[in-house]
């Protein structure tokens, strides 16, 4: 099963670390702990937490909101079906999409997708035909296929990027899973393309930075990451990285700043 890091949720969903946290705090994750002790969110976490945002954001009381991300994780899929999900709040009510079909997350109660149009002065009920998707859409398609379907999720995140060329979380993971897989070249070309498009991204620059190490290309490793840096001072990952390659450049006074970075961000989260 996959699982996300805390700049995964802020890269994915746009909420700020802080956002994040009060949500832990709160009550509404329990993420588990990682290697270093940082927080990884499930793919479950992830939906609850877009949800909570669109409720909290709706002014939907607290014990409701509480009581209806209960219900939904009952009802949630382990993984992203084929077919993707949409959540929102409709009143105080949690409501799921799942290709054609909408369900209440409070009892999986199934509702119609309806619209009301109005013709020659007559309201009138059209029931909606299946819709084509979104970047967003295609994205999260992507990461619930990533385990079952390589092929797929990297064409679904290809997708996203046709139709968003800013989509930057999808450049991103299709990038790292074409490295993941061993098509380096494929991903290097992937970075290079996403770079243009979006900019210096700081977790964009990180992941090229990452496969630029494995390729050898050393010199392009340290200003990837040193980019990252400038855009996102607290990137810890990339801290520990530039560490271990100034150590082994037999620099250790770049090497000892960085490590002592990375502590001390690692120790804060």
């Amino acid at each position: 099963m996959p699982s996300y890091s805390v700049q995964d949720v802020e890269r994915v969903l746009r909420l700020s670390r802080s956002t994040i946290r009060g949500l832990v705090d709160a009550g509404f994750v329990n993420p588990e702990r990682g290697a270093r002790r940082e927080y990884r969110f499930s793919f479950q976490d992830m939906i609850v937490m877009r949800t909570a945002r669109a409720l909290i954001e709706a002014k939907v009381p607290r014990k409701r909101i509480r009581h209806s991300l209960e219900d939904l994780r009952e009802h949630l899929p382990q993984t992203m079906p084929l077919s993707g999900l949409s959540i929102c709040a409709v009143g105080d009510r949690v409501v799921v999409r799942d290709g054609e079909h909408r369900w209440q997350a409070d009892n999986g109660q199934y509702l119609l997708g309806l619209d009301v149009v109005q013709e020659n002065g007559v309201l009138q009920m059209v029931v909606r035909g299946p819709e084509a998707k979104s970047a967003e859409q295609w994205f999260e398609e992507a990461l619930g296929l990533e385990d079952a379907d390589v092929r797929a999720a990297r064409n679904a995140y290809e997708q996203a990027v046709k139709l968003d060329s800013q989509h930057v979380a999808s450049w991103i993971n299709w990038g790292r899973l074409l490295h993941e897989h061993g098509a380096t070249g494929e991903a290097d070309r992937v970075y290079r393309r996403a770079i243009d498009q979006c900019g210096q991204e700081p977790l964009l620059m990180f992941n090229h930075g990452v496969l630029l190490e494995d390729l050898g290309n050393t010199g392009a490793a340290l200003r990837a990451y040193h980019a990252a840096l400038e855009e996102d001072p607290d990137l810890a990952d990339c801290h520990y990285n530039l560490a271990r390659l100034y150590q082994a450049l037999g620099q250790p006074q770049h090497a000892i700043r960085h490590f002592g970075q990375y502590r001390r961000l690692v120790t804060s989260n």
